[in-house]
């Protein structure tokens, strides 16, 4: 019998540490992400961060290509040919050597020609060159600015994901609370209607109010694992990931807000005004098209000719060898091209003219974004106090009304009124942190300043 005891004692250890070890293993599973740690892991994997960096080293090579068209290009040649048939001609043999006309078919050539050589082509001047020597620096530039684009973008989008957990969360959280609320004023009925002291029906609306609360609990719950997920995916993480925000990230910070702010500092605008100037140098590349162009030939070659085979013949089969070399210098100089070059600037103006427009454009939504986010900042602490307000007074309605309930002083339908009252109250509350937030990203984006959330 002690035995049995012993064991059962030991199966019961072992048990409560196998638990244990679970336990601990389900709370290490789950990873504390802060918005800051949200944001740098989103900027280290997320594809649109991955491929903008892969744009920026993409940028070297475009350069390199660039610096190609100023530097000699070097070919080597080879060329094997055999003339079964050579070609004929008429030859007036006689007049050649001073005696009477005498035509004779006479062949040309040798059957087997052998050559090989090394040709150099210099651009010694070339304007459409050397402008994409200069706009190769600034497409690098280009792509770091939109990888800086990407990067704000990425930041917001994970900004405005971690804010809508914390408030679905929040959400979920006012409901258990009114649940357990609930559940308690159900008790009582129940404990009164058991001692004849209450109605079957009051017990029985409580009762449909908790399923209804259970619900609404459920389908919150499904849309926290839903808002997470959305936020997992801003971030690059895998989805199966189980993740717990910080709720100090969802604290208010008034900020002194300007009332103007320049535009000019935006990622966005810096952007169109580096492709504007990318622009400028695709009009010069094409009126590059009026200049004369000089390039600088030479090469260097052997041939073989014979009867025979020549890479395997020596002189003594009739195979001769000879070398020859040319240097040329050659100028190209445009005079007439039916006015393509000129209709090709007017395009290239019109590209310029039309980003300009965009450019003023940008600027005029900045602007505007700008003091929508400084207003919603401004309405949103406004609407905080008064509801932050309204919940200390639902909570103190709640609870008065709970005491009269219980001494016949107010109906259950004042009790459940005010019980939802609280639960609007809260989420309201909830749903004004959340609205602030969302205005302080716009704010800190309007401002060019959203990567204050990685300080």
């Amino acid at each position: 019998m002690n035995r049995k005891r012993i064991t059962a004692s030991r199966l019961k250890k072992g048990l409560s540490a196998v638990l244990m070890i679970f336990g601990f293993s389900s709370v290490f599973a789950q990873q504390t992400v802060t918005l800051k740690q949200a944001i740098e892991y989103a900027l280290q994997n997320k594809t649109d961060a991955l491929k903008a960096k892969l744009e920026v080293t993409n940028a070297d090579y475009k350069i390199a290509e660039a610096k190609a068209g100023a530097l000699p290009k070097i070919n080597g040649t080879a060329n094997l040919t055999y003339n079964p048939i050579l070609q004929q001609s008429a030859l007036d043999v006689g007049k050649a050597f001073g005696g009477p006309s005498k035509i004779e078919m006479v062949a040309f050539g040798q059957p087997w020609i052998a050559g090989a050589g090394v040709q150099l082509q210099q651009a010694v001047f070339n304007q459409q060159v050397f402008i994409g020597l200069k706009a190769a620096k600034s497409t690098k530039e280009f792509y770091q600015l939109n990888a800086e684009l990407t990067d704000e973008q990425i930041i917001e989008r994970v900004s405005n994901a971690y804010f809508q957990v914390f408030t679905v969360e929040q959400n979920q959280q006012t409901l258990e609370s009114s649940y357990t609320s609930t559940e308690k004023v159900r008790n009582i009925i129940k404990s009164l209607f058991d001692n004849g002291l209450a109605k079957k029906i009051d017990l029985d609306r409580t009762n449909v109010n908790l399923t209804n609360i259970e619900t609404n609990i459920k389908q919150t719950k499904n849309g926290v694992a839903q808002a997470k997920n959305a936020l997992k995916f801003y971030m690059g993480m895998p989805i199966e990931k189980d993740i717990q925000l910080v709720k100090e990230d969802m604290e208010i910070t008034p900020h002194l807000l300007e009332n103007t702010m320049s535009s000019d500092n935006r990622t966005e605008v810096k952007v169109l005004l580096k492709n504007k100037e990318l622009l400028e140098y695709n009009k010069k590349a094409t009126e590059a098209a009026y200049y004369p162009t000089v390039n600088l030939t030479a090469n260097y070659n052997w041939q073989g000719l014979g009867p025979k085979f020549p890479l395997t013949n020596g002189t003594s089969n009739g195979v001769y060898w000879s070398d020859f070399s040319a240097i040329g210098l050659g100028i190209n100089v445009p005079i007439f091209n039916g006015f393509a070059t000129k209709s090709k600037v007017q395009q290239a103006q019109i590209d310029l003219d039309k980003l300009n427009l965009d450019i003023q454009e940008t600027k005029l939504s900045l602007d505007l974004a700008y003091q929508n986010a400084k207003s919603q900042i401004e309405n949103s602490l406004n609407t905080l106090e008064y509801q932050k307000a309204n919940v200390a007074l639902a909570e103190d309605v709640l609870a008065n009304t709970k005491s009269n309930y219980q001494y016949g002083l107010a109906t259950l339908t004042d009790l459940l009124d005010a019980e939802n009252s609280l639960v609007q109250a809260k989420n309201n509350y909830t749903n004004a942190i959340l609205d602030y937030k969302i205005a302080e990203v716009q704010y800190y984006k309007s401002k060019g300043e959203l990567k204050t959330y990685l300080k």
